[in-house]
């Protein structure tokens, strides 16, 4: 009875060393759960191409046109947005209008696969007037915003872009076009 006795207490004593070895001495393998295993770079470059109708704010008839955009995301949803929008279609007595615009952007939330954003946006545009007799380039500012849909780690659809343009120095007064784009993304990097 005694050996029995005697074997529980230093079994229970190695036991209690052990334990007291393992918890007293910090270890990374006890925090490696807490790190994740691959970070995600903030930085990332988007190019897409758009669909678009606007009201040119010089005629009543809507301009439709293609277009081309660059997002590079700086920092976690703060970055630029360089654009150009070619309205070529739909024209009214040969009157057309290009922009070419950059600026900051910013995504506001991020919910399920929707990634809503603001945007400021500065540059100039072409115009080109009646039966094509002439045309001018005239500074221009946007604002506006919109919501991009992760299709897949990859494609992204711009669900919606709507922008409000001022052409401040047109012809002795100021423009006002506005309107909306859709088009489809692909993620660089």
């Amino acid at each position: 009875m005694m050996k029995l006795r005697n074997l529980c207490t230093r079994f229970s004593c190695a036991l209690f060393l052990l334990l007291a070895l393992l918890v007293g001495t910090p270890s990374q393998s006890l925090h490696a759960q807490v790190k994740p295993a691959v970070f995600r770079s903030p930085f990332s470059l988007t190019v897409g191409g758009t669909a678009s109708g606007f009201a040119p704010d010089y005629v009543p008839q809507k301009l439709i046109g293609v277009g081309a955009y660059v997002d590079v995301n700086i920092f976690h949803g703060i970055g630029v947005e360089a654009e150009g929008r070619w309205q070529r279609f739909n024209s009214y007595q040969s009157i057309t209008q290009d922009n070419y615009l950059i600026g900051p952007r910013v995504k506001v939330l991020s919910f399920w696969k929707a990634r809503p954003y603001v945007k400021v946006l500065g540059g100039f545009s072409t115009m080109n007037f009646e039966q094509s007799i002439a045309s001018g380039r005239f500074s221009t500012l946007a604002g506006g915003g919109g919501i991009d849909l992760q299709l897949t780690r990859r494609i992204s659809l711009r669900a919606i872009d709507a922008e409000y343009q001022w052409w401040p120095k047109f012809l002795g007064g100021s423009l006002k076009p506005y309107g909306v784009s859709v088009g489809v993304g692909y993620r660089v990097f």
